[in-house]
Formats: structure tokens, C-alpha cells, sequence
């Protein structure tokens, strides 16, 4: 049996890139992005006006002018219009290109528009005021997003900006969830009185989209020669394999027999931590990677967020992010020889510190209590006594 350190050692070393390909843009939300995108022109690529109003020769104000002949009215994306004196503006509006004989921009808000004339109503103007200035944002030529971000809702802006209709991304693993046991039913099936429905590769699936992979799902009935002809499909259409449940002790566990049998590599099985002790990790000689997680639902959520995505966002070439760290709100005893994670409600407290509140549920086939809860925090192993104040190490979900 390893450490929780040794083993996330061990995965981490199986970090594998697997290429990339090319996406429209509209379709790249919560990718990685696998070039680095860079500015056509700049940003703005002209003096854009951010209000609507009158554009003026601030040296008209410094003259002692107050009212001002509107020459013409100029939209966003029309050509320019020039002033030929300081008595004169331009009624602009907000995304207009600032005419050259111009420099400031007043707002509606501190002008009266009558027969013509635009008037002001307050003193308060200053030279270059509502104008976003060409470049201000990027130059040409300056990144705008790098490899390894994520592509978000404000990048996608940026992307269209610059005219980046289709993007250069990292491809997803292929990845496949499988579920085992003839205890298990579809969702939709009504449950024999010593049955029960499938639920850890749902909840797999769900987290795996929440980070942007959409895995398929098959389940594998306790027969092991259809669990070595299943498992070999999926070794030939798959870059990972997450298993949950079947591989512990008992005597219709056969997927350990199963994973042996195709030559898969265990680098471990059973790590040094509650929930998950079971956790079986091996890779096929062409390089395909199996996760097994223990049957128990809090296990296999748990083993998933701390060992899984980690490795899933380093083979994206994710920038590492600091570890998240709460305060433990209530003293907590422990005593196993295990590392143990514990479910934690996460709340900000009047200091603006983030607290974490144990939650008490039934062991680690006690699903219901996740919904309950916001984060594991993972407590450390040599020690058994844990007290409130102390701050530890959390893993959200």
C-alpha cells in the first residue's frame, strides 16, 4: 500500500500529450488552447468614443466657448467628420471613430441640444475624457491568449476580435467510463429487492463535462470473459479507462484477473487514504491508462477529483494553479493509518476566510451526503487529532 503522495507521484508521471486539432472558434469554449493567439491590428484599432454626445477641440473650452454649432451627426462605423473651427462639434455616438480635429467627448447628460446648438451645463469637462484610445488594450502583434489557457467566454471575445475564426486546441483524451455488477440497473429500470441503480458513472460523466470531456459510458455485467472482451474494445478505442467498483477482494471482483489477462501493468493498488483505499492505477503497453476506482460512490468521487483531473489537466498543459486551503472549523479526531478526506461545507466568514464545516455521513457509500457538501479537505497522515483553526488543504467540487 502507497502514500496518497506516492501514488499522485506515479500518475502525474503517466502525463501524456495527445496532440492537437483545429475547432471553429464558437466551438472552443472550455478548451485549451494549443497556439499562442496574437493581436491583427490594435486594440481598439482606432480612437473609439465610449459616450454618446458631442465631440469638440478641448481648446475651445480653454477659449471660454460654451456652445457649439453641431456640424453633423456621425454613427458608429460612419466615416469621420471634421470640425473646421473650435465653435464647432460633431454629435457622436458611442463606438464612433473619434474625428482627427477632435479630442474630447461630451456626454447628452451635460449638454442642452437646442435649434442646432449644443450647450453645456457644467464646468466639469477634461481634455480627453469618454475616449477609449487606439491600442490602448493591445498593440498589433501583442498576445492576446497563450497555450495553456482556457478558453473562456471573455477569450472568446477576444478571439473574435482578432479575427481567430477557427483555433488551433489540445485534444481531449479519449476517455470511457465503465460501471460493473449485475447489481446494478439502468436509471429508468425499476431495481429488483437486492438490486440497485447505476450512479458513479453518471456522476463521473458529469464532472468529466464540467471539464470539458465527454465521455462514453458501458457497464460490464460479473462475468470475466465478457469483462476481458470488453475491456480489450476499449483498449483499442481509448486513451484512459476509468472503472468504478470490482476491484477489491471479493470473490466476483474479477476485473483485477481481467486487467492482467490484456497485459495491463499495475504501477498500484491501494493507496494509504479514506475513502478509495482500493484504488488500482496500471497502463497497457501501447499506452493506454486505467483508473479503477472503488465501488462506493464517495470513493470514486473522491479518487476522481484528486488523482484523475490533476492528471487529465496536465496532459492539457493546464497552468497549475496554488492549492486551495480552508480553515477547519470544528475539532475532528481520526484514528486510522490512513490519509483521510473529509467532507466539508465551504463558507467565507466575516474575516473573508474560507472555513470548512465537517459534515457527518454513513461511510463512503453515502452518496446523498455529497449534495450536502462542497469540497474534500485532505487531512494528513501522521497525525490523529486535528483542531479548530488549523488550515488545511481542500479539493472543490
Amino acid at each position: 500500500m502507497i502514500t496518497v503522495e506516492e501514488a499522485e507521484k506515479l500518475i502525474l508521471g503517466q502525463v501524456t500529450e495527445y496532440g492537437a486539432e483545429i475547432v471553429p472558434f464558437e466551438q472552443a469554449l472550455g478548451r485549451v488552447l494549443a497556439e499562442d493567439i496574437k493581436a491583427d491590428r490594435d486594440l481598439p484599432p482606432f480612437n473609439r468614443v465610449t459616450m454618446d454626445g458631442i465631440a469638440i477641440n478641448y481648446e475651445a473650452i480653454e477659449n471660454g466657448i460654451s456652445t457649439f454649432r453641431i456640424r453633423a451627426t456621425q454613427a458608429a462605423g460612419d466615416e469621420p467628420v471634421d470640425i473646421e473651427d473650435d465653435a464647432e462639434c460633431v454629435e457622436i455616438m458611442t463606438g464612433a471613430m473619434l474625428p482627427v480635429s477632435t479630442d474630447t467627448v461630451i456626454r447628452y447628460e451635460d449638454l442642452e441640444l437646442r435649434a442646432g446648438l449644443a450647450t453645456l451645463v457644467t464646468n466639469a469637462i477634461r481634455k480627453g475624457q469618454n475616449i477609449h484610445y487606439k491600442g490602448k488594450d493591445k498593440k498589433q502583434d501583442d498576445l492576446v491568449a497563450g497555450i495553456g489557457d482556457v478558453v473562456t467566454p471573455a477569450i472568446i471575445s477576444l478571439l473574435a476580435s482578432v479575427g481567430e475564426a477557427e483555433l488551433r486546441v489540445k485534444k481531449l483524451p479519449r476517455v470511457v467510463i465503465l460501471s460493473s455488477g449485475d447489481e446494478l440497473v439502468e436509471v429508468d429500470q425499476a431495481p429488483g429487492p437486492f438490486q440497485i441503480r447505476r450512479s458513479n458513472n453518471y456522476t463521473v460523466k458529469a464532472v468529466l463535462k464540467q471539464h470539458g470531456l465527454d465521455a462514453d459510458m458501458l457497464h460490464l455485467p460479473d462475468d470475466e470473459q465478457v469483462i476481458i472482451r470488453q475491456l480489450k474494445n476499449c483498449l483499442e478505442d481509448y486513451d484512459a479507462i476509468l472503472l468504478s467498483g470490482g476491484i477489491s477482494m471479493g470473490k466476483f471482483d474479477h476485473i483485477p484477473r481481467a486487467l492482467a489477462a490484456l497485459k495491463i501493468e499495475q504501477i498500484f493498488h491501494k493507496v494509504q487514504q479514506r475513502p478509495g483505499k482500493p484504488f488500482w492505477f496500471g497502463k497497457h503497453q501501447n499506452g493506454q491508462l486505467v483508473f479503477a476506482f472503488p465501488g462506493n460512490p464517495v470513493a470514486t468521487f473522491m479518487c476522481l477529483h484528486r488523482y484523475f483531473l490533476p492528471w487529465l489537466h496536465a496532459s492539457l498543459g493546464l497552468k497549475e494553479k496554488p492549492a486551495i486551503k480552508a480553515v477547519l472549523s470544528n475539532r475532528l479526531s481520526f484514528y486510522f493509518p490512513l490519509k483521510y478526506f473529509l467532507q466539508v461545507k465551504l463558507h467565507y466568514n466575516e474575516y473573508c476566510q474560507l472555513m470548512a464545516t465537517p459534515v457527518e455521513g454513513n461511510g463512503s457509500g453515502d452518496f446523498a451526503n455529497l449534495a450536502d457538501t462542497d469540497a474534500f479537505m485532505e487531512l494528513p497522515l501522521e497525525r490523529n487529532e486535528f483542531k479548530r483553526g488549523e488550515v488545511f488543504r481542500v479539493w472543490p467540487f
